[in-house]
């Protein structure tokens, strides 16, 4: 065994762990020593993607090898703040999978937020060294009994069988063979596909003992125990499959391997499960704590779906994935939801899910520090959308149970989609949660059609879990582009015009050797000063000439191989592939640069102004203007946006330096820079300094106005921005608010605007702009006194109409004495009065009036008593008129399309009672 390692220190303490100690393991030094290891195998040791996944087909990064898609595909395995070509890496990765959310809780092995740590070869190692190095971590490092680790392998793979076997040394009968559902991947790919890269699995299981099995079991794979679990997972991508099956051997073999992080704590630290190691115990004991209700393993699944589900949420935030009704959002709302149900259910009336994060930090902010820097905004966030849907799920819940009533009255066995969907649309009250309390009753839902009722739900389904979609190959010029070249040099920092050389073109996804006049594509050079878009801030335009020829950028992008795509039309002549140019941004750049630099003063304003909780969420950095979201539980009231506003121009006065350099990560954090939630850092990153120690940026004891992490180009000097202007505040979702403001000239324009208006406003209102606050307060004074001596007119009106109800004009029906009438010229509020007088007057028990193609209906207490409902029948009678509507038993009003069989519906009251007596 190549480059052995002695016995690592923690293999004593994951011993002693596992004689019955599990909460005292300290998971982050078995996290390191992972990483350690194969550090010490060559391996460069790379961040975690963040949840996100920028893979259009997966809605969540849910794998370790998500990330490292093009370099399984090709592509030459370059990363960003990281010099030179890797072909062996090692990554703990967070993932996220909800394919079986509703095993979570109710198992002990199910999780939706789950650590994947693991080593990838691209085209280098392969069977041999993988297999060798498991087996050396495991046993010689981590310290696990040989005797108790079996492996099995795909039925036909010799060559992995005489790597366990002849070289790794295991007994040939703790190896066994599976078919391609166990030990392929993707699972049965060679009998149903999808076509493309694949290969043998092979899997490391670890014997807990018989104490965990059933009598069935006698090794992986086989009966219905937990004794036996797998530990790790290595896969060989050595083919490419072809239709019919065909599998093709890749030019490139690589590995992947993943091994889940909670199994392997739970094996070393000789756990019942995940759930009772220190990744989740900090956690499920404060719920435990916060309810009253202890923790009971396999009895408690509240207790688990709800630190597991925190525990997603928290990671989900951090990486800037904010609660929504659609995409990756819902399943953020959803999983809060579920959570905080469990809360409810456990007795736990108020927000208390806010309350976890700590606990969440506690366990895992030392690995992931990203959770830890933005615990506030992240409470807040949850804070927010618990308190949101507590409003509303007592009534869901009731709502639901009335539901299943109804279904089990009809005799039926599950909730109509529709029934279903309107729970959500109308109380907030997420499906996953209608199927759980179904259910529990024995009744199913018909989710087709609830997918029909709610099509944007479709999106969920998508899911995030791993499967063949990983390998569908996106941008294959671009991969073989980025094969034979560079990643494109970016010099627009401190440029805008700059001398490049083509180094491919485009066209539509072909690359080709020359673009004509009036054709569109794309051109990639070996250096632009063209920014591509990222960050928030627009890619360039701008213009690329050459000797006879000239074409327009119209935008700028970056591809994942880190090509830097000009999207062009050629207006004179023909571009060639190896063609010097000269790449000229526009000079809107410069208006952008001025709302970029401005969104850094916001973002320090809104903290100084609002509390060190707010963070960026998102913008959109443009020439014309800029949006930034940021979160905060409440709205943002006009005092502090003006107060923020203020500061903001006070630093632009101020003409501060903005200064900018590339320094090491641990540098960036120790100055206090401001990272962007989702965003991927390498060991080298650009900070950004604003203020009066900005020359002397990151530098103890220098006080900066902002300190961030940005790609983005910026003015040189505060000054050169010039005006800047909030021009809206709105809600985004809950816990995040939305700003809209302008810089420079685009602010000034605006503010001329604004004059512009005030002055025509004064005008026409016959004052002076400094007196419009009077002249229109006056005028609200006057409009108030006109509508109250309008209604006090119309009530007269209806008084009038109504004075002649007498006894001789009540009827009766189905056992209640009921009055009509049709009025005219009165609103709704004038109509509602005059049924509370011909009520009062009439000595009916119920009266229906009209006026226009307004309909109001008024029931006593004593109709009530008889079986009439006010909403039932106003609505029987609105439908007679073409409208519709309804109410409570009492009162109810509803709207006509047809005025001109109002009457005639009224004259219909009686015939109307009756038949809904009948029915009832």
């Amino acid at each position: 065994m190549t480059d052995a390692r002695s016995p690592s220190p923690t293999a004593p303490a994951a011993a002693e762990a596992r004689r019955g100690r599990p909460t005292d393991v300290d998971v982050d030094a078995l996290r390191r020593l992972f990483l350690e290891f194969f550090e010490g195998k060559d391996h460069l040791v790379y961040p975690s993607a963040s949840l996100e996944s920028d893979d259009p087909t997966l809605m969540f990064t849910s794998a370790g090898m998500v990330q490292f898609k093009p370099y399984f595909l090709g592509a030459t395995p370059k990363f960003a703040g990281y010099e030179g070509v890797h072909h062996r890496v090692t990554t703990a990765q967070k993932c996220l999978r909800i394919n079986d959310i509703e095993n979570v809780g109710r198992t002990l092995r199910h999780h939706s937020f789950f650590e994947m740590l693991g080593n990838f070869s691209f085209g280098d190692y392969f069977k041999p060294e993988a297999a060798a190095w498991a087996w050396e971590f495991l046993t010689e490092v981590v310290g696990l009994d040989p005797e108790r680790l079996y492996v099995t392998i795909y039925t036909d793979d010799d060559p992995a069988y005489d790597v366990w076997v002849n070289e790794v040394g295991v007994p040939a009968e703790r190896v066994s063979r599976w078919g391609e559902d166990e030990n392929f991947w993707p699972a049965n790919a060679v009998s149903e596909g999808p076509n493309g890269p694949c290969g043998p699995c092979s899997e490391i299981f670890y014997d807990r003992g018989p104490e965990y099995g059933s009598d069935d079991e006698d090794g992986p794979n086989t009966g219905s125990g937990d004794r036996f679990v797998e530990v790790w997972n290595l896969v060989f991508t050595q083919f490419d499959r072809k239709d019919g099956g065909e599998l093709e051997p890749l030019p490139q073999q690589n590995i992947d391997t993943g091994l889940g992080f909670e199994r392997f704590v739970a094996v070393v630290t000789g756990a019942e499960d995940a759930y009772a190691t220190p990744l989740f115990q900090p956690t499920i004991q404060r719920v435990a704590e916060l309810s009253g209700k202890p923790y009971e393993g396999m009895e408690s699944t509240s207790h688990r779906v709800i630190a597991d589900h925190v525990r997603a949420v928290v990671f989900a935030v951090a990486d800037g994935v904010l609660p929504s009704n659609d995409g990756e959002g819902y399943i953020v709302k959803m999983l809060l939801r579920r959570a905080a149900r469990h809360a409810w259910m456990l007795g736990l009336r108020d927000p208390v899910l806010h309350g976890l994060v700590p606990q969440v930090v506690e366990a895992m902010g030392s690995a992931y520090p990203e959770i830890a820097t933005n615990q506030e905004r992240i409470q807040a966030v949850l804070k927010a959308e618990e308190g949101q849907f507590l409003k509303t799920l007592q009534a869901g819940i009731d709502r639901v149970h009335g539901v299943i009533d109804e279904v089990n009255a009809r005799g039926a066995d599950e909730i109509p989609g529709d029934v279903a969907f309107e729970l959500w649309d109308t109380f907030g009250f997420p499906l996953d949660i209608t199927l759980e309390m179904a259910a529990a009753e024995g009744l199913g839902v018909d989710r087709d059609g609830y997918a029909r009722a709610r099509e944007k739900a479709r999106e969920a389904s998508r899911g995030g879990g791993a499967g063949g979609e990983l390998f569908h190959a996106d941008g294959n010029a671009l991969g073989r582009i980025a094969e034979r070249s560079d990643e494109s040099e970016f010099v627009g920092y401190d440029r805008t015009e700059a001398e490049a050389t083509v180094v491919a073109l485009l066209d539509g996804e072909d690359e080709v050797d020359t673009l004509g006049e009036g054709r569109r594509g794309v051109a990639i050079l070996d250096r632009t000063p063209f920014y591509p878009e990222g960050g928030g801030q627009v890619g360039d335009p701008g213009k690329l000439e050459w000797s006879g020829g000239a074409a327009g950028v119209t935008g700028t992008t970056k591809s994942r191989q880190g090509l830097i795509l000009h999207e062009l039309r050629i207006v004179r002549g023909t571009l060639h592939q190896g063609q010097t140019v000269a790449a000229r941004v526009d000079p809107a750049r410069a208006a952008t640069q001025k709302h970029h630099t401005a969104t850094h003063l916001l973002h320090a304003a809104l903290r100084a102004e609002l509390g060190s909780h707010v963070a960026q969420a998102g913008s959109l950095v443009a020439p014309d203007r800029l949006r930034f979201d940021v979160s905060h539980p409440e709205a943002i009231g006009a005092d502090q946006l003006a107060r923020i506003e203020t500061l903001v121009n006070r630093w632009i006065q101020a003409d501060f330096a903005v200064q900018w350099r590339t320094v090491p990560i641990a540098d960036a954090r120790d100055a206090g820079a401001m990272m962007l939630f989702g965003e991927k850092y390498g060991a080298e990153v650009r900070m950004v300094s604003v203020g009066p120690g900005a020359e002397d940026i990151g530098q103890p004891g220098q006080d900066a106005i902002s300190i961030e992490l940005c790609g983005g180009t910026h003015v040189a000097r505060t000054g050169e921005i010039g005006a800047f202007v909030i021009t809206g505040e709105s809600a985004v979702s809950a816990g995040v608010r939305r700003l809209e403001a302008l810089a420079g000239m685009p602010a000034i324009a605006h503010l001329q605007e604004l004059k512009g208006t005030v002055a025509d406003l004064a005008r026409d209102l016959g004052g002076a702009p400094d007196e419009l606050a009077d002249r229109v307060a006056k005028l609200q004074t006057d409009l108030k006194d006109s509508q109250r001596t309008a209604q006090t007119l119309r009530d007269k009106l209806a008084a009038a109409q109504t004075a002649g109800a007498t006894r001789s004009t009540v009827r009766e029906a189905a056992g209640i004495r009921y009055a009509t009438q049709v009025l005219e010229g009165l609103d709704g509020g004038a109509l509602r009065n005059a049924a509370d007088t011909m009520l009062a007057k009439s000595d009916a028990d119920l009266v229906v009036l009209a006026s226009g193609t307004m309909l109001v209906a008024k029931a006593s207490d004593e109709a009530q008593a008889r079986g009439a409902h006010a909403g039932n029948l106003i609505r029987e009678v609105a439908g007679r008129a073409g409208g519709g509507g309804g109410g409570r038993p009492d009162m109810a009003q509803a709207g006509a399309k047809d005025a001109d069989k109002v009457a005639a519906a009224l004259d219909a009251v009686g015939e109307i009672l009756e038949a809904l007596a009948k029915g009832s």
